[in-house]
This record gives C-alpha cells, structure tokens and sequence, in this order.
C-alpha cells in the first residue's frame, strides 16, 4: 500500500508563486497559480493582504519583484496564455541586432488562437500563423518564448523591413555567433525570392568583411 503524497506546505508553494513570478518579471496569471496548486479564495487573499497586485482580469504581478527592462513585453506575451512568441522587430531588438524602430511589441500566435476581441492594449502588433513553428525556431530569452535568431531575421525580412537593417541584424548575428549562413539559407529557404536573394547579398558581405 502506497502512502498518500504529502500535500505542499504554505511555505512550500509561496516558494514556487516567487520562483514563478521571479522570472516573469514578477507577472503570473490565474492558470499557472492554479498550477501551483492556489484556489480563487487564496488568490485573492494574497491580492487583500497587498501580497499580489491585480492587474486584470486573470492577471497579477507578485509585489516586491524587482522591475525588469523588458517586463512589458513578458506581460504582452502572458496574457496571450503563453501561446505566442516574442517576434519580428521585438525580438531583433531583444538579441541586440537592432535597436527597436517600433512602439509595439511584436507577437507571433497560431490563427486558431488570435483573439476574437482587439487588445487591450494597442502597442501589441500581432501576427498568425497556420504553419506551427518548429521546435528548432523557438527558444527562451529574458521569461519568455521567442522566435530564434535564424527565425526572426527571416521574418522580418519577409515583411519588407529595410534591407540595411537586415543587413546590419544579419552581420551581427553572424559576427557574435547568434547565427550561421547556413542557419540563416534553411531559415529562408521556403520564403520569397526577394528575401532568399537579400538574405544571400547580406551572408556575402559579411564574408567579404571577415
């Protein structure tokens, strides 16, 4: 006969609430508390002891985390329900290969999953898909998902973004080890010719400069 497994102590999952929180710029939704194993009456009695802030509806920010220079974007990107990544200029600009040319923070979610009624908040830009993103154009940067270097690079050159500024994103990728050529063909492989073209010009210039 197997012993029951031990419930989690008060102290236990305050613990993981701020391990959470910690790494989200302090932000948490209702879905991932509930997660941790905290019902509605909890929440809100950490909301009425000033331990948690709500913010929406299903939103919260855990009080006494320190603030993050990118927490606007980790709190664009948790309340799509961690079904978006951090994208096009946003992304760049997170990876330090351009500096941002755009209020809005860019998020990239399957269309099944945009939402029915416009944002909240309009400094969010969003873009769908219906190809999901593999595994290899998705990793973690600063508590959030976000497209990989190779990924963006390509996205933005698909949108039409000036060519220097691919250009320049592509030279720096490539300089600090972000990305490789190769990386960056196969990332454009399935794009236009108009980017596959600019995405080569960029690759050689880099390659005349080394």
């Amino acid at each position: 006969m197997t012993s029951a497994r031990p419930k989690s102590s008060r102290t236990d999952k305050l613990q993981r609430l701020f391990e959470l929180a910690a790494g989200q710029a302090g932000y948490f939704t209702a879905a991932q508390v509930r997660e941790l194993g905290y019902s509605a009456r909890s929440v809100v009695h950490h909301v009425t002891a000033g331990h948690v802030e709500r913010l929406s509806r299903g939103f919260y920010r855990l009080v006494g985390v320190p603030a993050s220079a990118h927490e606007d974007i980790v709190a664009a990107w948790l309340k799509l329900a961690r079904r978006a990544v951090v994208s096009h200029d946003t992304a760049l600009a997170l990876y330090d290969l351009a500096p941002s040319r755009s209020h809005e923070i860019h998020l990239t979610l399957p269309r099944k999953y945009r939402p029915r009624t416009p944002q909240s908040a309009s400094t969010v830009a969003l873009h769908t898909t219906t190809v999901p993103l593999r595994r290899d154009e998705v990793t973690n940067r600063f508590g959030v998902q976000i497209t990989s270097p190779a990924r963006t690079i390509a996205d933005i050159a698909d949108i039409g973004a000036d060519p220097s500024v691919v250009i320049e994103a592509i030279g720096r990728a490539v300089a600090t080890g972000l990305v490789s050529p190769n990386e960056l063909r196969t990332a454009v492989k399935r794009r236009s010719a108009r980017v596959r073209q600019l995405v080569a010009r960029a690759i050689q210039e880099v390659g005349l400069r080394a």
